[in-house]
């Protein structure tokens, strides 16, 4: 062989060598990486990954669902990582997300409603409909209802943002609209509680309580339940409008109630939370904890939980009130809690979200942001959702991790590197032997 020829074959052995080396390497990492599992990626609900969701449960509405019960089944990151955030226009004060196919409904105090894409924060379409937005959206049937400032709730087309209708009342429309039977229940700073028809605007009833109502209606087994600055907590009759009971606690009732297991739970500026008789409004328990102002109660797997002007998250037994822990943060939390995957998630007017270990009260996570926290968070498919004082809304979720190596590609790829190495190991001894 010519030294050429020589020279030429050392290089291509070498070329076959590099090759065959560096898929050992390759191999040999994907082995102490990944293991020789061939089952499937972990799918459990350690929220440290990123989980994939069969089912999502969305978060139509302010605290969930009708009974406001603030809990999803969705899991929820135990980590602060920031996966966006959205400046679109006003800061958040006090309206708080729907969530649902995807889009995130929210207004902001400059009197625009926003549809922004849940993976990337990006806007959508926004809807000017005038006046500060305070209330959370809700969202039933493709379309958006939403109070605002001006007086008015507004019926928004949720594909285009285009409205549809809108209602006047007698002052601001802080309270969040509920859906159900046809009919939208919002209450308004005209003292009134109003149910309208939810295709055309047209009112249906009202119902004129002693004050301001700010509290937003919760609607279960044909009742509408709902505070008022009047001090007292009603029951209406979803259809007509008749008081079905009251009761009088020591100060405004500003928070919106839960309705769980024919218990209504609410708190109060009284400085109580109380439950209630569903059917007939009897006292089954109140429990201090400082006084309650908009700020509005949560219930997962028996316990209670909401926020007070103390500083302080509390935990109560729903059965008795008694208290199981509380958390204090550094301002008044105003702001509802949210319960998801083990933890409750709840902002603040020290500037701060929080995520707790709901068994414990344990923090396991804050974010802090640039102004006060009044809005309350939203969790859907492993995301926390919520806005802020500053301007921002923000979304967080888990870290990105590096997506699995595909294991059944593992063993053949070894084999072949193995053999591609023995073939060079050969035609080396052969030539040079």
């Amino acid at each position: 062989m010519s030294g050429l020829g020589l020279e030429e074959g050392d290089k291509k052995m070498k070329v076959e060598a590099t090759v065959s080396i560096a898929l050992l390497v390759l191999c040999s990492v994907s082995v102490f990486r990944f293991g020789f599992s061939f089952g499937a990626a972990d799918s459990s609900s350690g929220s440290g990954s990123l989980t994939v969701q069969s089912t999502i449960d969305w978060w139509p509405m302010f605290q969930h669902d009708l009974s406001h019960t603030g809990f999803s089944s969705s899991i929820a990151p135990n980590t602060n990582h920031t996966v966006w955030t959205s400046r679109p226009g006003g800061s958040f004060d006090w309206s708080s997300a729907a969530v649902v196919d995807g889009a995130v409904y929210i207004g902001d105090n400059d009197g625009w409603v926003y549809n922004l894409n849940s993976t990337t924060g990006a806007v959508v379409w926004k809807s000017l409909i005038t006046g500060i937005v305070e209330s959370s959206p809700a969202v039933a049937e493709g379309v958006v209802y939403v109070g605002s400032l001006s007086s008015r709730l507004f019926a928004l087309n949720a594909s285009t943002g285009e409205q549809i209708w809108n209602y006047t009342t007698g002052d601001n429309v802080h309270p969040s609209p509920a859906v159900a039977y046809g009919k939208v229940y919002v209450g308004s700073w005209d003292s009134r509680v109003y149910a309208l028809n939810a295709s055309t605007g047209e009112q249906v009833w009202n119902y004129t309580t002693g004050s301001i109502v700010l509290s937003s209606p919760a609607v279960v087994d044909g009742a509408v339940f709902i505070g008022s600055g009047d001090r007292n907590v009603y029951a209406l009759n979803a259809s007509t409008g008749e008081r079905l009971w009251n009761y009088t606690t020591g100060d405004p009732v500003y928070s919106s109630p839960s309705v769980v297991d024919g218990r209504v739970y609410v708190g109060s500026l009284d400085g109580k939370a109380y439950a209630l008789n569903a059917t007939d409004g009897q006292l089954m328990w109140s429990q201090e904890i400082g006084p309650v102002g908009l700020s509005s109660p949560a219930f997962s797997e028996g316990t209670v939980y909401i926020g007070s002007n103390d500083h302080k998250v509390y935990a109560l037994n729903a059965s008795t009130g008694t208290p199981i822990w509380n958390y204090t943060t550094g301002n008044d939390v105003s702001s509802a809690p949210a319960v998801a995957g083990g933890m409750v998630f709840v902002g603040s007017y020290d500037y701060n979200v929080y995520g707790l270990n709901a068994s414990t009260g344990v923090r396991m996570w804050s974010y802090e942001t640039g102004d006060g926290v009044s809005s309350s968070p939203v969790v859907v498919n492993g995301t926390v959702f919520i806005g802020s004082e500053d301007g921002s809304f923000y979304a967080f979720g888990p870290e990105p991790v590096i997506p699995e190596f595909p294991s059944f590609l593992i063993l053949p790829l070894f084999m072949l590197a193995t053999l591609a190495t023995v073939v060079v190991w050969k035609r080396k001894r052969f030539n040079f032997s």
